[in-house]
């Protein structure tokens, strides 16, 4: 793939050959200790999560636009969201690339109340975790072999029931921009279950806030929701389908990304 004019080249060894400027090291250091002082005052407010569901989604929501809104403030990266006229009107499955930590604090925001499916060990994580529990995000045990997978289906059924779109991360953890895709089965398997439009997400997030850095590079994320695909086609069509709408425009978002050339 050629990339676009005017923006850096981005093939997997020049994103890891890339360092940061001081400035791009204050400034991110700044945004996490931001997060960090955000968690800790709001610690003995955990109390609170005894609240009504909807009460701790409101304060939540609060708190994960104030992050989006620091975020930009503290370390000029800001985000846009294309193609939300794709999004159904009902509850759907929802497939969205996976490069950053981003996209988990982003997409409760975008969407409305998600269901997302997790790790389970992410929610014993003190005051962040235990938000996550009480929000009912679907949480998956990876030790419990096949009972994980009966356990995942049928909780984004119940999810589904209630009126909430279910988010998956079809690889299952964050993955490098160009890196080649590692699609897990589980997506395949709620799609059969489920029986609802799959609503592909691209995005280029992994450009600007690289998976275990710390550093977060001034520019726009890009997140974009790609045309749904009907339910019912068959487990090889769906596949390719879906792989492609992720994959090729994830790498065109990456590719078209304004990254500085030196950031040294």
């Amino acid at each position: 793939m050629t990339t676009p004019e005017g923006s850096a080249d981005l093939s997997a060894p020049a994103l890891r050959k890339r360092r940061a400027s001081l400035s791009v090291m204050i400034r991110s250091l700044a945004f996490l200790a931001l997060v960090l002082a955000t968690l800790i005052v709001v610690a003995p407010f955990t109390v609170l999560l005894v609240l009504p569901r909807r009460m701790c989604l409101a304060i939540v929501g609060r708190i994960l636009k104030f992050w989006l809104w620091a975020l930009k403030l503290l370390t000029g990266l800001s985000y846009e969201v294309r193609g939300r006229e794709n999004l159904p009107q009902g509850p759907c499955l929802i497939a969205s690339k996976h490069q950053s930590a981003f996209e988990t604090i982003a997409l409760q925001v975008i969407l409305d109340d998600p269901a997302i499916v997790l790790k389970r060990e992410l929610t014993f994580i003190p005051i962040a975790g235990w938000t996550m529990w009480r929000l009912d995000h679907i949480r998956i045990n990876r030790a419990a072999g096949a009972a994980a997978l009966m356990n995942l289906l049928r909780d984004a059924k119940k999810r589904l029931s209630d009126g909430r779109s279910v988010v998956i991360f079809p690889e299952g953890t964050r993955r490098a921009p160009l890196a080649p895709p590692d699609y897990k089965p589980g997506l395949v398997a709620l799609y059969r279950s489920l029986k609802v439009a799959c609503v592909p997400v691209a995005l280029n997030s992994g450009v600007f806030w690289p998976r275990r850095s710390l550093w977060r590079y001034p520019g726009r994320i890009v997140v974009e929701i790609l045309p749904p695909i009907e339910p019912g086609l068959k487990t090889t069509e769906f596949e390719a389908q879906l792989q492609d709408a992720i994959e090729s425009r994830s790498a065109e978002l990456a590719l078209a990304a304004k990254v500085p050339t030196a950031t040294g």
